[in-house]
């Protein structure tokens, strides 16, 4: 046998073997072609009926999930006019509790002011008056009964007993 036929049987022998590999291959990727196609049947049986429903599910709902928004915008804009107001409201009110809080102290710091001159008034011509008056009667009294006591003890006593009654 010469070289030229051994190269030609090796050849041959190649070219078999890769032919056996390509029908393998080929035999393979057909098998995993199937099965992928029975694969996506089943996904498309199962889940477009799902992804259907949904999708009609989802446009029965658009209006009135789209109404449900324009309501809340349009109660939350509302909300928001009020609350202005209810603001102002009361900022009003505490301005004016506050102003009449500063005129009801005005007015108690005056009252007090004019009680405490009134008690000065009432002491610098009633009562220093009355207690001089009081003072003067009493010393007058006293006087009187000094002088009405001092007869009786002169003719009742000696001088004598009035030094030890004094003791």
């Amino acid at each position: 046998m010469d070289n030229l036929t051994i190269f030609i049987a090796v050849t041959a022998a190649a070219v078999v073997i890769q032919a056996g590999i390509l029908v393998a291959m080929y035999l393979a990727v057909r098998q995993s072609s199937a099965r992928l196609e029975a694969l996506a049947n089943e996904v498309r049986g199962k889940v477009l009926p799902a992804a259907e429903l949904a999708q009609s599910m989802l446009a029965e709902a658009r209006p009135k999930l789209e109404n449900l928004i324009t309501n809340l915008s349009d109660s939350s804009t509302i909300l928001h006019g009020q609350m202005q107001r209810v603001d102002a409201a009361m900022n009003d009110v505490v301005d004016r509790a506050r102003l009449q809080v500063i005129r009801a102290d005005e007015l108690l710091s005056r009252t007090l002011d004019r009680v405490e001159q009134t008690t000065d008034l009432v002491h610098k011509t009633v009562v220093s008056p009355v207690r001089q008056v009081s003072g003067l009667f009493q010393g007058v009294m006293a006087g009187m009964e000094f002088f009405f006591s001092g007869r009786n003890r002169q003719r009742g006593r000696s001088p004598v007993a009035q030094d030890e009654m004094f003791i």
